[in-house]
């Protein structure tokens, strides 16, 4: 069923909840407006901002792009799209019209970027179902660049199967649009160019749209064409473009893995050739009668969300499948507290305590999981680590030794490592 009428439902009372979900703190756009320019005539802006939407005069202005670190790589950057604040709202009130019809579409397989839902939630399911089945095989993807290959024309055939209504695919298209009158450029280094393809990260309504998008492409044409032929179980878990899928069959396994890259060549993607694996994941015997034969058995390992994953033996004796921070993460963590105590060695020691400790709350809240405290400790010791150095560089004494560092963790301690989530606990009270 699509629905033709929706629009409607935007009215001032819309725009000032969607305003209000805007998140006012971000980095400003092209135009230079914050929200407290914005708010100075609040009710006057969003009565204009709603007439030109429903109009069709509404102009979507350029997206600044800016670069950011991509996360495991010394030399690649990710492109970030910051919006203009008007542009943030009014993204954010198609978002409010869409997402309660696309949450009864998706699927208990997708995680990502919806309400209710959590990253954890993700890894804990996919966790569950390996140990259910007592491992298997997994298979690593990576979708080469997404979100700047992300195919328009498709976005719209996709769209257009639940929404019809002229307003609000009007906007959608000046968007990550193609149509040069009508779409929102991008400006890098005072020039401004027109994509074909792709939607900008930082966008509010980036994240449903890359739903909307693997809704079709990858989680109805798993459930729908690609289960019903497996010879064994097989399960898949997405969080936004991340995913893997879990084989019990090692069959199953190479023929999904070998039909996937076609699957998104369709639709104008590409897979990452050897970021893309398969790796063996069954459960190690519990007696093995030869160093050989552990050592054949030995399973692999697999990266998702930040952590790796393992096979370790609970205080039972018992195989589980365990989680760590993930070699990546953990370096990028490191450097990032490092470069913030190098640039801010000159603040107080009191004010450089608390916000290290905000940082490493912060961290145990994602990381803090069972089995991780190895590496959670690992982490604090790099902190320490850090702050002396950089303390030990405020002037050229250089007088900042282990021994009076230790003296001064007892009068500004750091915060102490806490396992926040149990997945036993979890497993024991689903």
């Amino acid at each position: 069923m699509a629905f033709t009428s929706l629009a409607w439902l935007m009215d001032i009372a819309w725009l000032k909840e969607a305003y209000r979900r805007t998140r006012k703190d971000g980095a400003v756009g092209v135009d230079g407006v914050t929200a407290d320019d914005y708010e100075q005539d609040l009710e006057g802006n969003l009565k204009s901002l709603l007439d030109r939407a429903k109009s069709g005069t509404y102009r979507a202005p350029p997206v600044r792009r800016v670069h950011i670190p991509k996360g495991g790589s010394s030399t690649e950057t990710r492109p970030l799209g910051i919006p203009t604040l008007e542009d943030k709202v009014l993204q954010r009130a198609v978002v409010m019209l869409l997402e309660p019809i696309y949450e009864q579409d998706f699927m208990d397989c997708s995680y990502g970027f919806r309400p209710g839902r959590s990253a954890h939630q993700a890894l804990t399911s996919f966790r569950d179902q390996l140990m259910n089945c007592r491992g298997g095989f997994v298979l690593e993807v990576d979708i080469r660049k997404f979100f700047d290959n992300l195919d328009h024309g498709h976005l719209r055939k996709f769209l257009r199967r639940r929404v019809r209504d002229g307003v609000l695919l009007r906007l959608i298209d000046k968007w990550p649009g193609t149509d040069r009158r009508l779409v929102a450029g991008v400006t890098e280094d005072g020039s401004v160019s027109y994509p074909d393809a792709g939607t900008p990260q930082g966008g509010v309504v980036s994240p449903l749209l890359s739903n909307v998008f693997l809704h079709y492409v990858l989680d109805l044409w798993f459930e729908q064409d690609v289960k019903p032929r497996m010879r064994g179980h097989a399960f898949l878990i997405r969080y936004a473009d991340d995913f893997v899928i879990g084989f019990r069959d090692e069959h199953d396994a190479h023929r999904v893995m070998d039909v996937v890259p076609k699957r998104f060549g369709r639709f104008g993607l590409t897979v990452h050739p050897t970021k893309t694996k398969l790796v063996p994941f069954r459960q190690p015997p519990y007696r093995a009668t030869s160093r050989r034969e552990l050592r054949d058995n030995r399973p692999g390992t697999f990266d998702l969300l930040g952590f790796t994953h393992y096979w370790g033996q609970s205080q039972k004796g018992h195989w589980v499948v365990k989680l760590k921070t993930a070699s990546d993460r953990f370096g990028r963590a490191v450097q990032s507290i490092d470069s913030w105590c190098r640039d801010h060695r000159h603040w107080s020691l009191r004010v450089q305590q608390k916000k290290l400790n905000e940082k490493l709350r912060g961290h145990y809240a994602y990381y803090g999981v069972t089995a991780n405290s190895g590496a959670l400790s690992r982490f604090l010791w790099e902190v320490e680590r850090c702050w002396r150095k950089w303390l030990n560089r405020r002037n050229r004494i250089r007088s900042m030794k282990w021994q009076k560092f230790r003296r001064l963790l007892q009068q500004y301690p750091l915060a102490r490592v806490r396992t926040v989530r149990s997945i036993y606990r979890h497993a024991a009270n689903p």
